[in-house]
């Protein structure tokens, strides 16, 4: 997918902000360890999103109950359901001057039959090739590939068209409002993944006015 970034400025892609707390001690000694060593960007930022993916349950796989709403937080509970996951990923690689924003994919729900939910991504800015590419830190299951790539995008979802789901093509800077408050108004991750999931995003910028790009796939249990 191209992917439409919602700021021109691509400094806002590296910023430092409280959701995307790179400054915190421990997740500045984690991206120094990551690190350490490393010069090439794409193996450095595969390190962060092997990290990310296979170090940090998803809270519906390991049934955990907390519920991060940051960078930081995420990287001391150990879990986070994906907006959480994907916070912490764009900590690590901004720590390391690699442009990276957040995405998103409405889904269809499978724990919960009728329901969708938001899934976040991350757009990670890659030379080769130049451009954006979405990575998906959410954690590995049977029959899912994901994978960091600079060459295309290894992603276990692709939201059917026919399902109404959506692939919404903007890449945001910063975290989407509404992921943010699910996050800070909810205790319990197994509820909140239940119950209280925003189904759908708006994305109030000039780009709206495009059709969303979709794609056919499978249908995602998330």
């Amino acid at each position: 997918m191209k992917l439409i970034p919602t700021s021109p400025n691509r400094e806002e892609y590296l910023a430092c902000t409280p959701l995307v707390d790179y400054d915190h001690p421990q997740v500045a000694a984690l991206a120094k360890q990551l690190g350490e060593g490393e010069t090439d960007p794409f193996v450095l930022g595969r390190k962060c999103y092997h990290f990310v993916r296979d170090e940090i349950g998803h809270s519906w796989d390991v049934k955990g109950h907390a519920v991060p709403a940051t960078a930081s937080q995420t990287l001391l509970a150990g879990e986070g359901i994906c907006f959480a996951k994907s916070m912490l990923l764009a900590a690590l690689l901004r720590y390391h001057g690699i442009p990276t924003g957040f995405c998103y994919q409405r889904l269809r729900l499978g724990a919960v039959p009728g329901k969708y939910c938001i899934h976040a991504l991350n757009g990670v800015f890659l030379t080769p090739p130049g451009d954006w590419i979405r990575q998906d830190a959410r954690g590995r299951r049977p029959n899912r590939e994901a994978e960091f790539s600079n060459v295309k995008e290894i992603l276990p979802c692709h939201p059917d068209p026919a399902k109404e789901e959506v692939d919404y093509p903007f890449l945001l800077p910063h975290p989407h409002p509404a992921v943010v408050d699910c996050l800070r108004r909810n205790t319990d991750a197994i509820w909140m993944y239940l119950n209280d999931l925003p189904e759908e995003l708006s994305f109030p910028f000039p780009a709206r006015r495009q059709n969303p790009v979709i794609s056919s796939g499978k249908r995602c249990a998330f």
